[in-house]
């Protein structure tokens, strides 16, 4: 489970498809002060989120990139009573081999890019101005990141812009590059389709729609394709797709999104969205439907914390045996949610869940799971292994 915080609208590019274009007139720019950042993190620490991605617009304020290493240290500072943000993962444009050291040194978990699309051509339609039209500069970003010490990497299309299997493949091209490169694949895979943005009528109507059974197809073939890494639905989608998804290998998602600077302050303003929401449900609304189908909501951060990153994790991932870590940390992180933000309704169907997931598990790791659940029943908070 993670959220999204958008902390600036500001852009240089032209991306056609987006309501961040340096040309669209139909949104308010805007950049969130360090005061205001700490705010929509003190939001989102009360509804019990232990995971952000941190989002800004290819443009920055005066300061330049040292506003986005100020807003990283402001959400790691940030607490709220007991609560803080375990980890802070960042989509932000490419950076140069210095700039990667830096985030590094930040402490960031995961830096995610989105080549949007592999197609040539139509990358240089769909990017006609700006530093993003250079195709290299992109697509050589996960390269620099990796030599800056930066091993857990996110890649993603955005499905609509050309036919998706071509960009599966070329996915699945650029994974197989990183691991004959550098020995890491992708961390995560995220799966956005493209979605209606203010100012956009590509967005409005995508050169290469993807139907909804497709949609569902390509999900499988990644999963089955990289049955190692994360693959993440964001609230793009509506419930009923994102609920279908589960089944077929989605293992992130994101819930109570806000895709506006400041929209968990101020609430949405979809004219100031970088794109229109398809699921509006709160945090414990996608927790409780999360539990009701059987599946454990995890806010676990320990990976990253006990540097289970990069090598070290595929280590883990690619046998499978990653789970013996997940499951306990899964439900530690689970309870924790559940006793300290909960609705009443949403803790009594957690803990069902919990006592059912405990019951699965073979007897050593169902005693260490059990032995987490009594430290955090009593008091302890931050429990993972």
């Amino acid at each position: 489970m993670f959220a999204p915080l958008y902390i600036s609208n500001y852009c240089h590019n032209e991306c056609l498809y987006c309501a961040f274009r340096a040309g669209n007139r139909d949104i308010r720019r805007r950049a969130l002060s360090q005061e205001e950042i700490a705010r929509e993190v003190e939001i989102l620490v009360g509804q019990g989120h232990k995971r952000l991605l941190l989002v800004a617009g290819e443009g920055y304020p005066a300061e330049g990139f040292s506003y986005i290493l100020n807003s990283i240290a402001t959400v790691y500072k940030t607490r709220v009573h007991r609560g803080e943000i375990r980890r802070v993962n960042v989509n932000l444009a490419p950076c140069t081999l210095e700039e990667f050291r830096e985030l590094k040194a930040a402490g960031i978990g995961t830096y995610q890019l989105f080549q949007e699309t592999y197609h040539r051509e139509t990358y240089a339609r769909m990017h006609p101005k700006g530093r993003k039209r250079e195709y290299e500069w992109r697509i050589t970003a996960f390269d620099r990141a990796m030599e800056a010490g930066i091993d857990d990497v996110g890649m993603g299309v955005l499905f609509g812009l050309y036919d998706w299997r071509f960009e599966v493949l070329a996915l699945l091209q650029h994974i197989q590059h990183l691991e004959r490169t550098f020995g890491v694949g992708c961390h995560t895979i995220s799966v956005p389709r493209m979605e209606p943005a203010a100012g956009s009528e590509i967005a409005d109507n995508p050169p290469h729609p993807v139907s909804d059974r497709d949609f569902e197809k390509l999900v499988a073939i990644l999963r089955l394709a990289v049955p190692y890494t994360g693959m993440i639905m964001s609230t793009r989608e509506t419930p009923e797709i994102r609920r279908n998804t589960f089944a077929l290998g989605v293992s992130q998602i994101s819930a109570g999104s806000r895709t506006n600077p400041g929209g968990y302050s101020d609430g949405i303003h979809e004219e100031d969205a970088q794109f229109q929401l398809g699921d509006h449900r709160s945090l414990d609304e996608v927790v409780a439907d999360l539990s009701a189908m059987g599946y454990i909501p995890s806010f676990c951060t320990a990976c990253y914390r006990l540097g289970r990153t990069g090598a070290d994790f595929m280590e883990l991932a690619k046998p499978g045996d990653i789970k013996h870590r997940c499951d306990p940390n899964a439900l530690s992180t689970f309870l924790e949610y559940l006793l300290d933000y909960a609705s009443p309704e949403t803790l009594a169907a957690g803990e069902k869940l919990i006592r059912t997931h405990l019951d699965r598990m073979d007897d050593r790791h169902g005693k260490t799971a059990a032995k987490m659940l009594d430290r955090v029943r009593k008091g302890h908070r931050d429990v993972y292994i």
